[in-house]
């Protein structure tokens, strides 16, 4: 009776020792990082192949589809707006717009004397490639040889400005008046050119003067300029 009880005492702590040990066992496994290791972080998708997790790949590639379908079509507007207002632009430069005096040439045609007046058509012509237009007065002054003003700036003859448009090798053209010095009294000068200024330009063009004296003070003496008008006045 007394072994049996004893047999059966170590029985009892052989017992008890595995299951110590086995509990030791897995308090280890618990917090050797392994376990961490395999698990998966709060907020973080399961991983797949490539190390990519389900939803980076899935982010990556909606964002790339949508990123495509949406930026394709807004580079592509801009483009063609860009394209579309530079055409706009060059369009516009080169069918319109005021004349520079870069593109005219200025010429004074045949007097067509009458009454002690003297009456000279100034012509501007569209030398350039492209259409333009003249609105308004020309400026006008007669200088000598040495490039000095002769006489005071001519007066502008009442009259309605118009548009005028002219397409290349057009011409317009405003009437350059004054009354004759022999018969007038005005103390005359011989110009040596007209310088002639397109509408709202700053720039003026030269033209020989052949058209003898002309006054340059005294009675009579103002010279008087009209409004362009289409054609050369001939």
């Amino acid at each position: 009776m007394t072994e049996t009880s004893r047999s059966t005492h170590r029985a009892a702590l052989l017992a008890s020792a595995v299951a110590v040990l086995g509990l030791l066992t897995a308090c280890g496994a618990g917090g050797d990082g392994t376990a961490s290791g395999t698990r998966t972080p709060t907020g973080s998708a399961t991983p797949v192949s490539g190390g990519r997790t389900a939803g980076s790949a899935t982010g990556s590639a909606t964002g790339s589809a949508t990123g495509s379908a949406t930026t394709a079509p807004d580079a592509t507007a801009t483009a063609t707006a860009v394209t579309s207002g530079a055409t706009a632009s060059h369009a516009t430069a080169a069918s319109g717009g005021r004349c520079h005096t870069s593109e005219l040439r200025a010429t004074v045609g045949p007097n067509d004397p009458g009454a002690g007046q003297e009456h000279f058509p100034v012509v501007l012509t569209n030398t350039s490639s492209r259409t333009c237009t003249v609105r308004g007065y020309p400026g006008a002054a007669f200088v000598d040889a040495s490039g000095h003003q002769l006489g005071p700036d001519p007066k502008r003859s009442p009259g309605t400005p118009t548009t005028v448009t002219l397409a290349p090798g057009g011409s317009a053209w405003a009437g350059l008046s004054f009354s004759n010095p022999d018969v007038s009294g005005a103390d005359p000068a011989t110009p040596a050119s007209l310088l002639v200024t397109p509408p709202n330009e700053l720039d003026p063009l030269t033209v020989t003067w052949t058209g003898g004296q002309v006054p340059v003070s005294g009675n009579s003496s103002t010279v008087y300029l009209t409004v362009l008008r289409p054609g050369s006045g001939l």
